[in-house]
Parts: structure tokens; C-alpha cells; sequence
């Protein structure tokens, strides 16, 4: 196996240094405490199921339109 040299060692040295950024500003998070996340959850589930019960209205009141003026 050849050793690593010219761009190869470019882009070698560039992501070991990319890794190292990223593992500096990951400490730098504030992290949710628990009950954040359990609040954030709560919140992404209800609208989830808001927006899905809307769109199942549409879709049947759509199709009922469509099945009564092409029947």
C-alpha cells in the first residue's frame, strides 16, 4: 500500500480537523433536560396527529367530490 501524500493528505488533515470542530461545539450544546424533551415530544406527536386527522378530511372530502361529480 502506498503512502498518503499530495491531495489524499489534504483531505486527510481537513477531516480530522472538521472532526475535532464538531466535537468542540457538540460540548458546547445545551442539551434539553428531560422534561424539555418530553414536553418537545409531546408537542411534535399532537400536531403530528392534528395535521394527519386534516389531511385524512381533505382527501376523503376530495375523493366524495370527485366520486359524486364524475359518477
Amino acid at each position: 500500500m502506498r503512502p498518503i501524500t499530495g491531495e489524499g493528505l489534504v483531505i486527510f488533515k481537513n477531516s480530522v480537523k472538521f472532526l475535532r470542530e464538531v466535537g468542540k461545539e457538540m460540548k458546547r450544546v445545551t442539551w434539553p433536560t428531560p422534561k424539555e424533551l418530553f414536553k418537545y415530544t409531546r408537542t411534535v406527536l399532537v400536531t403530528l396527529i392534528f395535521i394527519t386527522i386534516f389531511f385524512a378530511l381533505v382527501d376523503s372530502g376530495i375523493s366524495y367530490l370527485v366520486e359524486t361529480f364524475l359518477a
